[in-house]
């Protein structure tokens, strides 16, 4: 049992890349070990995940650490939502769509979950995406991982009907599109 720490969120800077990038090698592993083919996570042991970590900072995104004591244990990445991720399964634009946000990736360290970081974390990318004018979050779940699922609907985002898959090396990965709103009140554990 880990001695609780002072919980929070902090806005993610260049220098935290390879933090970053060690907190997304240790969290795929567990999160998408049994969903994508042998092989695949090994591809996160390069430099180039690092330096797309400086690259997405740099770039803009909304990239946030959720953190405990003095210990990064999660992270967001959040921004302007593509028009393919956005697009209605008959490929037309929502009208909100200029306003819509993706949160590519949330993820905390199992080692660390079930503490409210998840939680923290996309209450605090909501906010900061609220104020540069975004009203509605959209993120993509694989079908095949209820904790995500559970974690988006207790936030208040629902499935909108639109699915997706992905070819992770040959494996079909299916996803669901959740959506929901970015003023997020979020019951304390």
């Amino acid at each position: 049992m880990h001695a609780m720490g002072v919980a929070g969120v902090r806005q993610a800077t260049v220098q935290d890349a390879s933090t970053l990038a060690a907190l997304h090698r240790v969290t795929w592993r567990a999160a998408y070990s049994g969903l994508l083919p042998p092989g695949t996570l090994d591809e996160l042991d390069t430099p180039q995940l690092q330096q797309a970590w400086a690259a997405t900072i740099e770039g803009g995104a909304t990239v946030l650490i959720a953190t405990e004591g003095a210990d990064p244990v999660g992270f967001v990445v959040a921004g302007a939502a593509p028009e393919e991720d956005v697009a209605a399964a008959d490929g037309t634009m929502p009208p909100d769509a200029a306003r819509t946000v993706l949160v590519s990736t949330l993820l905390v360290e199992p080692r660390w979950a079930r503490r409210g970081h998840g939680g923290r974390l996309l209450a605090a990318a909501a906010a900061a995406l609220r104020e540069a004018g975004a009203t509605r979050g959209i993120a993509w779940v694989p079908a095949e991982d209820p904790a995500s699922l559970n974690f988006y609907r207790h936030a208040g985002w629902a499935p909108d009907g639109v699915v997706r898959t992905l070819d992770a090396n040959g494996r079909a990965l299916r996803e669901i599109r959740l959506t929901g709103p970015l003023d997020l009140v979020l019951a304390e554990k």
